[in-house]
């Protein structure tokens, strides 16, 4: 910690940006392959902490870890489909054999297809929640025993705007992800005070998800349009949010959902579902 400053009204207290330090936490970041989860591995190596990375495929996670590497910091990669909630679950005691700790959890991995309700079937939409609320579930559940050896931690849920957005042709994927905002809420009051638990519900990013929107210019400047910001968010954007919720920035939020979305109201980009 720098040397403290004092304040207009004389009291002492961190210099603002110390705050946002994680030097000595350990984070684990699922979907950390590439996108938003690399960005906020990568963000938090910056911040001084280091990471258990994991994602399906190994070569993208290998290139996340030279660039923690890089930094000074130490990336430990786990090539693996976690939609096997028992792979999932095991980051908690990869963390805590390889860095003898855990304080920080990312539940980034998720997603579904967009489909239209009606061809929606009972599987897609089990399989949606399991892999966005689930996975989050049995990370969260078995990391907490590991974060309150050393006093407690942070858990960071990505969930969405269209968690809270009602759009056509994402019943599967915006009711997991208001699953999983409201998983947010529930599980913090359960964990205070010693674990905190928020999320992050991204708009818009430009990643590899989207880069087919991002490459059409029609739809592209339609997008842009119909966000108040007039512009795609970028994944570091939401990964900035991250290290606020899980540093001691944050430390007097839990239960609460951060829109990193542009502003919006509304959705921005309407799927051509027909009318009945």
């Amino acid at each position: 910690m720098s040397a403290a400053r004092s304040a207009d009204d004389g009291t002492v207290g961190p210099m603002i940006l110390d705050l946002f330090r994680l030097d000595g936490k350990v984070a684990v970041v699922t979907g950390a392959g590439r996108g938003i989860g690399a960005s906020t591995a990568l963000a938090f190596a910056q911040a001084g902490a280091d990471v258990v990375i994991a994602a399906r495929t190994a070569a993208n996670l290998e290139e996340v870890a030279a660039s923690i590497t890089a930094l000074g910091r130490r990336a430990v990669v786990v090539a693996a489909d976690l939609s096997d909630l028992d792979a999932c679950a095991a980051l908690a005691a990869t963390a805590a054999d390889a860095f003898g700790r855990l304080d920080i959890v990312v539940n980034n991995v998720g997603g579904a297809m967009p489909k239209a309700l009606l061809d929606t079937s009972a599987a897609e939409l089990s399989a949606a929640l399991s892999f966005n609320v689930l996975t989050a579930h049995v990370l969260t559940v078995a990391a907490v025993p590991v974060m309150l050896d050393h006093g407690g931690g942070a858990v960071v849920n990505i969930t969405s705007t269209m968690g809270r957005l009602p759009g056509r042709a994402l019943a599967a994927y915006g009711t997991a992800k208001a699953a999983l905002a409201h998983y947010t809420r529930l599980s913090a009051m359960d964990l205070c005070p010693k674990i905190r638990v928020n999320a992050i519900a991204p708009g818009a990013v430009h990643t590899d998800a989207l880069e087919v929107v991002a490459a059409n210019d029609e739809i592209r400047t339609a997008l842009e349009k119909a966000t108040p910001l007039r512009r795609m968010g970028r994944p570091e954007e939401v990964a900035a949010a991250a290290v606020y919720l899980a540093s001691d920035a944050g430390r007097y939020l839990t239960g609460k959902v951060i829109e990193v979305d542009g502003g919006l109201i509304a959705p921005n980009l309407e799927l051509p579902v027909p009318d009945l």
